[in-house]
């Protein structure tokens, strides 16, 4: 009985200890409340420091054509594409439209809206619908025709108070048509207005306008195309200023308010065309978006070497900027809707020069980033995104996927010489440290737990964790005396992330 008393007492003592080292964070000013979330890199929100090492943008890597949009409804203008996870179905949703040049000028069109499916995100099928009539047939794909057709944009709503009759909504319309207008569905096939007025009168709205449901701020936030009211110059071929997006929240989706431009933490005034902005779904709290990035770059000897020089001239016929405006996808993320860390690197660069590529209109990512099987077999899933290929020309135009680790936009990366990062003040609720990493052969990964002053806390010492190597989404981290961090619960703590050649993508302390 006295040995028991006695390992009884032994172990209460360490526990004390290890809860006395980290402070309470009620006395840590702006100590970070994580709970059990996902903590990604996509900002620099949670870092405090970087030695020797730094946040790494990571790009997506292309894989086989995953639709080609060439049916007599369809066309080289088929373009804004949204693409939601529905249990066991993806739903792509995307306009149809002959917009274009030929023969030196735009044509433009009849506009309707279209659907393709997939079971698994890889392959592609376009049902046939039988809803509305093209040439005098319903055999074909299309959801939707007239109003709000030139930028429909639907999601799947996630309010918890969401009624089955509207589980989809959307956002379409145009200045001409007097603005957005409130769309929603049952199944996301058959669509109807909400109300026959729009829901948002003020703005460009020519671009992909869309809303989401937005859990942190318990309301639906609508990003819609705006002009801001920049210095003019000879680079940029509008008046108005440059290309911007604008933001809005609502209780119902129908009366929209609290509008703001949307601001940007280090990144120059330049066109953004489309937003692409919704929570991630791995990490909800928060958003990130793909911009489509929209420079002219004027005709030189690199323009006139890049592909397909006779349709690059046969557009600048119709109009310079058709001919000589490149595209290409950005990425950005945001914890409060407003303030966005862009990077002002690529992240979609248009690539190895091919046919199709290039050009006005190439680049343009779907809205959403959905998770899909991995081709290499036992590996971790990944995430797909989708990107437009051939644009303005022609008869049809096509949408890539292009595929990147889960979690893997932005990484803290250090090289074989060694580095770290130290996260600010936070407190979890969680047991158990798990990473998203991947290192070299040799390279490793530690983890350290520290009072908000830095000091180690006893038994999570850098010493105290063994080198964690490989390549994984889900790594439990270990210390000598286990992976159980619950003690720590609720306390003011630093985590210190030591790594060699080596790469985390994001975090959980997870129940």
């Amino acid at each position: 009985m006295a040995v028991a008393m006695r390992i009884i007492f032994v172990v209460f003592c360490l526990v004390v200890a290890q809860v006395s080292a980290a402070a309470s964070a009620a006395d840590v000013p702006g100590v970070i409340d994580i709970g059990s979330r996902r903590e990604l890199f996509v900002d620099t929100f949670l870092i405090q420091s970087l030695d020797g090492a730094q946040r790494r943008l990571h790009h997506p890597v292309a894989q086989k054509i995953a639709t080609v949009n060439d049916a007599p409804w369809e066309g080289a203008g088929s373009g804004y594409h949204s693409v939601i996870h529905d249990g066991d179905v993806y739903r792509m949703y995307y306009r149809g439209s002959a917009l274009g040049v030929a023969a030196g000028k735009l044509k433009v069109g009849t506009q309707v809206y279209c659907y393709a499916e997939s079971r698994d995100g890889i392959t592609w099928t376009k049902p046939n619908l039988g809803l509305f009539p093209h040439d005098g047939s319903t055999q074909n794909n299309i959801i939707l025709t007239g109003l709000g057709c030139h930028n429909f944009a639907p999601f799947l709503d996630t309010n918890p108070a969401c009624r089955p009759d509207a589980r989809f909504k959307g956002l379409g319309g145009s200045a001409k048509e007097g603005g957005l207008f409130a769309f929603k569905s049952a199944d996301g096939i058959h669509w109807s207005l909400l109300q026959k007025a729009p829901v948002i009168t003020v703005g460009a709205f020519d671009s992909q306008n869309l809303a989401f449901w937005d859990a942190t701020a318990q309301k639906y936030r609508a990003y819609f195309r705006t002009f801001t009211k920049g210095v003019t110059t000879a680079k940029v071929w509008t008046p108005a200023g440059y290309r911007a997006i604008r933001t809005a929240l609502s209780a119902d989706f129908l009366a929209w308010g609290d509008d703001a431009d949307l601001t940007y933490e280090d990144s120059p005034g330049e066109h953004l065309y489309t937003n692409q902005i919704g929570p991630y779904y791995r990490a909800p709290h928060i958003l990130i978006g793909f911009p489509t990035r929209y420079v002219e770059r004027g005709w030189s000897e690199s323009m006139k070497s890049l592909p397909e020089l006779k349709h690059r001239e046969e557009r600048a016929a119709a109009h310079l900027r058709y001919g000589t405006a490149l595209t290409e996808g950005l990425l950005m993320a945001s914890r409060n809707g407003v303030h966005f860390d862009r990077w002002n690197e690529a992240f979609l660069r248009p690539g190895p020069e091919r046919p199709d590529t290039w050009n006005y209109g190439h680049q343009f990512i779907a809205w959403h980033a959905v998770e899909t099987k991995s081709d290499l077999p036992g590996a971790a899933s990944e995430i797909s995104l989708y990107a437009s290929e051939g644009a303005w020309t022609g008869s049809s135009n096509a949408m890539r996927r292009y595929t990147l680790r889960l979690d893997g936009f932005v990484s803290i990366n250090a090289p074989w010489k060694g580095g770290e990062m130290i996260t600010r003040p936070l407190k979890f609720d969680g047991k158990r440290l798990s990473i998203n990493f991947a290192t070299s052969a040799v390279g490793s990964v530690r983890i350290e737990m520290q009072d908000p002053d830095g000091t180690p806390v006893p038994g999570f010492t850098l010493d105290d964790c063994p080198d964690l190597f490989g390549d994984t989404v889900d790594r439990t981290v270990t210390w000598q005396k286990g992976s159980d961090v619950s003690a720590l619960a609720g306390q003011a703590v630093r985590l210190r992330f030591v790594l060699k050649d080596a790469n985390l993508y994001s975090f959980r302390v997870a129940k």
